[in-house]
């Protein structure tokens, strides 16, 4: 569904405003002759847990991938605007995306662990990266494994094929292998909607345990597990020919009393 909403910026908090960790200034993303999201002037605060929320096709992935440079990756492609984190423009030709992608991981809807053993797949990283000492490997990775709660389940297995563990386990490797090289900011583009609901809590209950110690930015069309987890929510939809940010701020404050009517409808299931 289509609407003429105007876009807005920001909606004020009464309270004074959270630290941001990422802050973009009218971002648009653009594939080829495509416009898929413009004018988003999004606020990410810091070690909180942001959900953007929306109907398909409103440039929810679009912004995701743009904030770490993924849109890179992809030919014809382009992003417009700023993305600031601690100040710095990384949309700057000069910023390393490279470095950007080591302090902004991401972590991907359907699990994609590497064709390797579980064990190599949280140690090429890492050797990747330049940590050379493999005592120093061991330990960050069975902190990394038991932070994601998986430690006690592959302990004693950890040169079996990664490809083996359950859907859930292996999205649990897949943030493991995101936090062991110690980002800032994790992205998360749906990352239960191809789990089953027992692995899909597991992995809701661990994005809520990240809260404190990342910045962690969730793209969800799970509108109750958005309220569940999200301290900071960011409403998306379609205006014109692309997408755009209708409303932003605390979860509770818009799943509430929502500012805009039309994320008034969304939030009750009046229109898709």
């Amino acid at each position: 569904m289509k609407s003429t909403v105007t876009p807005i910026r920001s909606v004020v908090a009464e309270s004074a405003p959270p630290a941001l960790a990422i802050q973009t200034k009218d971002l648009a993303v653009h594939y080829g002759a495509l416009c898929a999201v413009r004018g988003v002037s999004l606020q990410v605060p810091q070690q909180q847990i942001t959900a953007i929320i929306g109907p398909s096709g409103c440039g929810k992935t679009s912004v995701l991938s743009s904030l770490n440079r993924l849109t890179d990756l992809i030919p014809g492609a382009r992003v417009s605007g700023q993305i600031l984190i601690d100040g710095a423009d990384v949309l700057w030709p000069a910023y390393d995306p490279v470095a950007l992608r080591r302090r902004v991981g991401k972590v991907f809807q359907k699990p994609n662990p590497f064709p390797l053993s579980i064990a190599r797949n949280l140690d090429l990283p890492l050797r990747d990266q330049g940590v050379r000492n493999a005592d120093e490997r061991a330990g960050r990775i069975e902190a990394v494994l038991r932070r994601v709660g998986l430690w006690d389940e592959v302990a004693q297995r950890l040169d079996m094929p990664a490809q083996q563990l359950s859907g859930g386990q292996q999205q649990r490797l897949c943030i493991a292998r995101a936090l062991v090289l110690e980002p800032d900011i994790l992205l998360m583009d749906e990352p239960c909607s191809a789990l089953d609901p027992i692995a899909s809590g597991v992995v809701e209950g661990l994005i809520e345990e990240l809260r404190g110690d990342y910045t962690v930015v969730v793209v969800t069309h799970n509108l109750q597990q958005a309220r569940r987890i999200a301290d900071h929510l960011a409403v998306f939809w379609t205006s014109g020919d692309a997408g755009c940010l209708v409303e932003q701020g605390p979860a509770g404050a818009i799943f509430d009393s929502p500012k805009q009517a039309i994320t008034a409808a969304y939030l009750d299931g009046r229109c898709c």
